[in-house]
């Protein structure tokens, strides 16, 4: 079997640029502030996914990548790629850093649908991929489940983009997670509520708020307002798709200490979690809202903000069972 074109291939995609999958509408991005853009740029939660025939032996990806200065402390990152079937790791590939490299993952003999997460911090492109003494075919389309959130959606201090909570909800849900987290946004910018209208999926969450604490401080009359008009500009595309609204999960420093609009992460949480109850009561029965602030302990947090795995799985455990009713499939 020769090269094969990866675009058929691609799962957790919202657009591309070129054929580099990007997570913001590059028609779009002069409405979005510098910090969202450029995370957009980073192809978070972007997997390869295939079926593969018995005794297919390997499959051989073929990609170009970001690499470091060799003055970087990542320059001697090497590069990961996860392969799971289902939910089981099936193993771990490395490769040395380079611009344009082939990566070769031993396959299990008796075939089936697998998928390849990749390293997200070298922004890797995927070329083309083909198999070793069989074949392959894209795997079978799931239902898109659109994520919207900060870094902690993104997946920091997860150790690997395959333990992120979206990821491993993902994979217990049987949905195709399209992470749209974004390090230190995801503040209530309503120009991202219309990029998601615009996407197709079959699910949405919203999990943002711990950054209108500090880094773009906000009041919760403020937070109630925006989380209504968010809501309001995704249901012009999604009218009644299902909807959970996340609030922030544990962060001890801000949960009882105001920031510098006098408002506490307890009153922000509150607040979006009223707004998501008012909107339900109002008429929108596809609207689910799940409380972040029992869902983690101290011990979760890897630096106090972000979880460590354990608390990616442990909101990963929330998130299915608060969608699995209204997305079964």
């Amino acid at each position: 079997m020769g090269w094969l074109d990866p675009a058929p291939f691609l799962r957790g995609t919202a657009w591309l640029d070129g054929r580099r999958p990007v997570r913001a509408d590059p028609d779009d991005l002069e409405r979005l502030p510098w910090d969202i853009a450029a995370r957009a740029a980073l192809p978070i939660g972007v997997r390869v996914e295939f079926t593969a025939a018995p005794g297919t032996r390997a499959v051989r990806l073929r990609y170009r990548a970001d690499v470091p200065r060799p003055d970087d402390p990542l320059a001697a990152l090497r590069h990961c790629f996860s392969l799971w079937q289902g939910t089981r790791l099936v193993r771990e590939t490395y490769a040395a850093p380079a611009a344009e490299a082939t990566v070769t993952l031993p396959l299990p003999a008796r075939g089936g649908d697998f998928a390849v997460h990749l390293p997200e911090g070298q922004a890797p492109v995927p070329l083309a991929l083909r198999a070793v003494g069989g074949a392959l075919s894209p795997a079978p389309a799931r239902p898109r489940w659109l994520v919207h959130g900060d870094s902690i959606t993104e997946g920091w201090w997860s150790t690997r983009p395959a333990h992120s909570w979206p990821a491993t909800a993902g994979r217990l849900l049987g949905l195709d997670p399209v992470n749209l987290g974004y390090a230190g946004g995801a503040r209530g910018e309503l120009p991202l509520a219309e990029h998601l209208a615009r996407l197709p999926g079959e699910a949405i969450t919203l999990a943002f708020g711990t950054n209108c604490w500090s880094k773009a401080p906000a009041t919760a009359d403020w937070l109630y307002a925006t989380v209504r008009a968010f809501v309001g500009l995704v249901r012009r595309g999604h009218p009644a798709t299902p909807l959970l609204i996340l609030s922030p999960v544990l962060r001890p420093e801000a949960e009882h200490t105001p920031n510098a609009l006098g408002t506490t992460l307890t009153q922000l949480r509150r607040a979006m979690e009223r707004a998501g109850h008012d909107l339900a009561a109002e008429g929108d029965a596809h609207l689910h809202v799940l409380s972040g602030r029992s869902l983690l302990r101290p011990e979760h947090l890897a630096d106090g903000l972000h979880p460590d795995d354990r608390g990616h799985a442990l909101i990963a455990s929330a998130v299915t069972r608060a969608l699995h009713p209204h997305t079964s499939h």
